[in-house]
């Protein structure tokens, strides 16, 4: 799978190291905390405050990442639900025929932290994905830097 695209602005940060010409037209949203959809729950809405609490500082989140957001606030009320159920009837569960079996309910949690990975490298809520932030002061005094050395 390739890598993910790299934003104009990183480019020009890091002096264009690929020399490919540059996406002079890629749209540029408002930064603009985005509002939470109404149809989150209440779990939902508490992680939704949460992470933005976590990203705001950042200045990556905008009204385009809202759906990104609202993907991992999803897998994180589902997961939670899945935690919850599985600790009251534990990891192994009776079949329909009294055999000893892996709860389901550990498929659907695996299921929804993966989701909410997936979201989180997109968001920078990993350490990996933080490296690749760049956050506007530190964008700002990179660039400054980078136009002193010219």
């Amino acid at each position: 799978m390739p890598n993910p695209a790299i934003p104009t602005a990183i480019k020009l940060l890091n002096g264009n190291p690929g020399k490919r010409p540059l996406n002079r037209r890629e749209p540029k949203p408002r930064i603009r905390k985005p509002k939470p959809p109404a149809h989150l729950s209440d779990t939902e809405r508490a992680e939704w405050r949460r992470v933005l609490r976590i990203l705001e500082p950042f200045g990556v989140v905008t009204e385009a990442e809202a759906d990104i957001l609202a993907m991992y606030v999803a897998g994180y009320a589902q997961w939670v639900e899945c935690r919850r159920a599985i600790e009251q009837k534990g990891l192994i569960v009776l079949s329909e025929k009294g055999t000893a079996m892996r709860n389901p309910l550990l498929k659907v949690a695996d299921d929804a932290q993966r989701t909410m990975l997936r979201c989180m490298s997109e968001l920078g809520l990993t350490p990996s994905a933080r490296v690749r932030l760049v956050t506007p002061e530190s964008a700002g005094d990179a660039f400054e830097s980078f136009l002193n050395d010219l």
